[in-house]
This record gives C-alpha cells, structure tokens and sequence, in this order.
C-alpha cells in the first residue's frame, strides 16, 4: 500500500498521464487540447452569433419593419442551432488525430 501511494500522488498532481511508454502521446494530446479549445470558441461565436440575432428578432425589435419571428419559427430556429453545435463539436473527431499516426515501433 505504501508502494501505490507515491503513484497515487504523482496521478492526482500531474495535468497529463501517460497510459503507454510512447512520449509522442504528449503531442497527441496537446494537438487533441488545442483542437478542443478551437471547437468550444466556434461554438461560442456561433451560439453568440445565432442569440445576438435571434434574440431581438422574437422580442419584436424590428417589427416597426414588419419582420416577426413566430414563436413556432423560433424554437426551430433554437433547435438547429443546437443541433449546428452538437455536429460541430461531433467533427472534433475528424480534426483530431489516431494514435497510430505518432507510433514509431
């Protein structure tokens, strides 16, 4: 018991753990992190971009104009944006990169 607690405390304190020998891994993640951090600022424009029009669009801001968004239109409109976002965050996969690529046995 004694033996596990140093790796205990070295798991608990580390911000990456190597589950294989390879050290290449550490770029995998680091490519994967930043990759990561991309998705969540484009969903972020994308979620601030969608609100900033919808928003004044359904409280009637323009109506003096004679645009109006439907309750109806608008939880559509809510809904694909959801749905935009989780297809974006899913396409993480496609841009991040296999471990096999970094594997130089």
């Amino acid at each position: 018991m004694i033996s596990n607690a140093g790796s205990n405390v070295a798991v608990e304190t580390t911000d990456v753990i190597l589950v294989r020998s390879n050290p290449l891994d550490v770029v995998a993640i680091v490519q994967l992190s930043r990759a990561t951090y991309s998705k969540m600022i484009q969903n972020l424009v994308w979620a601030t971009g969608y609100n900033v029009v919808a928003i004044p669009l359904a409280a009637g801001a323009f109506y003096t104009w004679g645009v109006l968004l439907s309750p109806a239109l608008g939880a559509v409109l809510m809904a694909a944006s959801t749905v935009i976002v989780a297809i974006n965050a899913r396409l993480l996969k496609l841009k991040a990169k296999p471990y096999s690529q970094y594997d130089i046995n």
